[in-house]
């Protein structure tokens, strides 16, 4: 019998659970998240202000050039919203914005602009860190995947986020995780390709990590690529949130997503591996992981915040 791959970093489902010490760590990572995504709003709100400054009057905003764009932010609507509006909902959006909020400011008419503006831009920022959570959890695994890649001696492509091209490895590869969506690699002289946040066809749902035995330009193949289960190799749940109150609700979550995934495969005759990493274990989710690997449901699970057990689980995926 092959020793189980996460044999090579657990010994009990005690080694699973986060630690207050990772929880803590997690947060503060998300607070500095959290204050670098917004510093081009706080840039943006400066700017504003500096040439709002110039208008003795509320009503002189309007024969300022180059500030649209802000007065309607300050008027609460979203750049998604203005796509939608014509110039004259606009000109009515900050006429209202002058009448209803600027002019009874009185003098701080300037101060009540910029606070608005940093409202509706503090929202946009709300919304964008919904999922932080997930995207931190991705960077630290493909930094991880990579170091391993690297380690190895092992050349790699990788696929920007925004304009879907796949570009070589270089000497420099500092912070292409933060734009990145896929990796592949050779090993033993065949292709593997990871692809994170994909539709899967056999499943109808988005799987979070998704590993192929194919290069990347085979994946659009009609015949081999996404649509076939041959296709992949591994399939696996990478959950961020680092609350523990939430916890279970992500495991939840996963589970479901874990078992449609079975389903769907073994529909199709295939059984590729599946795994599990997350950032948030609690002790009762911790248990029920162990219980799945230790019956061979899950091939593989790690705590994200663990950084022995991140660099074992992507010595796995590299070498699958």
């Amino acid at each position: 019998m092959s020793f189980p791959p996460y044999r090579n970093h657990l010994q009990s489902s005690d080694d699973l659970v986060t630690s207050y010490e990772a929880t803590r760590a997690g947060f503060v990572a998300l607070a500095l998240e959290k204050n670098r995504r917004s510093t081009p709003y706080v840039a943006e709100a400066r700017a504003l202000q500096e040439a709002a400054s110039r208008a003795k009057t509320p009503a002189d905003l309007l024969t300022i050039k180059g500030i649209e764009a802000g007065l309607l932010t300050a008027a609460g609507l979203s750049d998604k919203a203005l796509v939608h509006l014509q110039p004259e909902d606009k000109a009515e959006a900050i006429n209202g914005l002058i009448k209803n909020f600027l002019e009874p400011a009185g003098e701080k008419f300037v101060e009540e602009l910029v606070f608005r503006f940093l409202l509706t831009r503090g929202d946009a920022l709300g919304g964008s860190m919904r999922n932080i959570g997930g995207v931190l959890a991705q960077r630290k695994l493909t930094r991880a995947i990579i170091s391993t890649l690297v380690i190895a001696g092992i050349s790699y492509r990788w696929q920007h986020s925004k304009t879907k091209q796949w570009v070589d490895m270089t000497d420099d590869d500092s912070e292409i995780e933060l734009s990145l969506r896929g990796l592949s690699w050779e090993n033993k002289g065949e292709p593997r390709t990871l692809m994170y946040n994909l539709t899967v066809p056999l499943v109808k749902n988005n799987v979070d990590m998704c590993v192929f035995n194919l290069n990347p330009d085979d994946l659009q193949d009609q015949d081999k690529g996404y649509t076939s289960a041959a296709s992949y190799i591994a399939l696996g749940e990478l959950k961020g949130g680092i609350d523990p109150a939430g916890a279970d609700e992500h495991w939840k979550t996963a589970r479901a997503a874990l078992d449609r995934i079975r389903e769907a495969f073994s529909k199709a005759q295939h059984s590729p591996h599946i795994f599990f990493i997350g950032a948030a274990i609690e002790k009762k989710m911790a248990v029920e992981i162990w219980d799945q690997l230790e019956k061979g449901l899950l091939t593989n699970a790690a705590n994200l915040n663990d950084p022995n057990q991140i660099a074992s689980v992507s010595r796995w995926l590299c070498t699958l």
